[in-house]
């Protein structure tokens, strides 16, 4: 047993330094295609392009995560990793349909953040992005949203496979807790984003109109707006809600799912080459 078990376990997709920098590129790029109306010019028409920018978008997603997970795969992922992460995508695509969101319950992200520390950011990376697929295919959750949802859980797999590996017993668990609640806020404030400048405006009455998008409005003044409508939308309700379920289901069970996953990487010996013979 390797001094990497005691510290969290092995990285299961090996990141080179050619894999950290698409990583990081995928990172600003995809922060990028939620934010931008905050930092482009206003196009001629005002909201000309309200209704096409999402598809663009959600065509072009795809293609970055496509990207991203082929150079994770050149980076070490083998035929041991790729089976752990069809397993553990296809649990978290049964659990969602045990909450389906209802209240802000989801049962999706307790398991990925249990895995993205155990196996590292490169796999909670894909984790993120294949677990809400499978669970989207499941629920019959496929829309337009669906691309970003991907990316957003992708960025806490990741997140939990960064934090820091030494930490262990309690302070472990709290540290995940604390974690889970970040993400859950995380993940309601950057989904909001990805249709704020394009719904929101349209659907609120005047009473509400300054909660709205303002196209070249200055970037503090449309922030102010963008903060107020998150919280007052769902911050209070499905964001934590989500946190909630977070930090029970990690106290109820993280240490557990923590062995096992550990257990598991071991005796798989994801360091050890694959051989066949015969």
């Amino acid at each position: 047993m390797g001094s990497d078990d005691f510290l969290g376990g092995p990285r299961v997709v090996r990141i080179s330094p050619r894999t950290g920098a698409a990583l990081g590129l995928a990172v600003v790029l995809g922060l990028a295609m939620f934010t931008w109306p905050l930092f482009a010019a206003p196009p001629a028409g005002g909201q000309a392009h309200a209704v096409d920018a999402p598809f663009l978008f959600m065509v072009t997603l795809p293609v970055l995560m496509l990207v991203v997970l082929a150079e994770l795969s050149s980076g070490g992922i083998d035929a041991k990793a790729l089976a752990l992460l069809g397993v553990l995508s296809a649990v978290n695509a049964g659990l969602r349909p045990l909450a389906a969101g209802t209240g802000g319950i989801e049962l999706v992200f307790f398991l990925l953040v249990l895995a993205g520390r155990v196996f590292g950011p490169g796999f909670g990376f894909a984790l993120g992005s294949t677990s809400v697929f499978a669970s989207a295919l499941l629920t019959a959750g496929v829309g337009p949203w669906l691309p970003f949802q991907m990316f957003s859980s992708s960025l806490i797999g990741l997140g939990a496979g960064l934090l820091p590996r030494r930490v262990r017993g309690k302070a472990e668990i709290a540290m995940l807790c604390a974690y889970g609640v970040v993400a859950a806020y995380g993940f309601g404030l950057v989904m909001n984003m990805w249709f704020w400048p394009f719904l929101a405006g349209a659907s609120m009455s005047a009473e509400t109109a300054g909660l709205s998008f303002v196209p070249g409005a200055p970037i503090g003044e449309n922030l102010h707006r963008f903060l107020v409508f998150t919280v007052l939308t769902s911050t209070f309700g499905w964001d934590t809600g989500r946190a909630i379920t977070n930090v029970v289901a990690i106290l109820l069970v993280g240490r557990a799912i923590l062995a096992i996953l550990r257990r598991s990487a071991r005796r798989a010996a994801f360091d050890a080459p694959v051989t066949f013979t015969g």
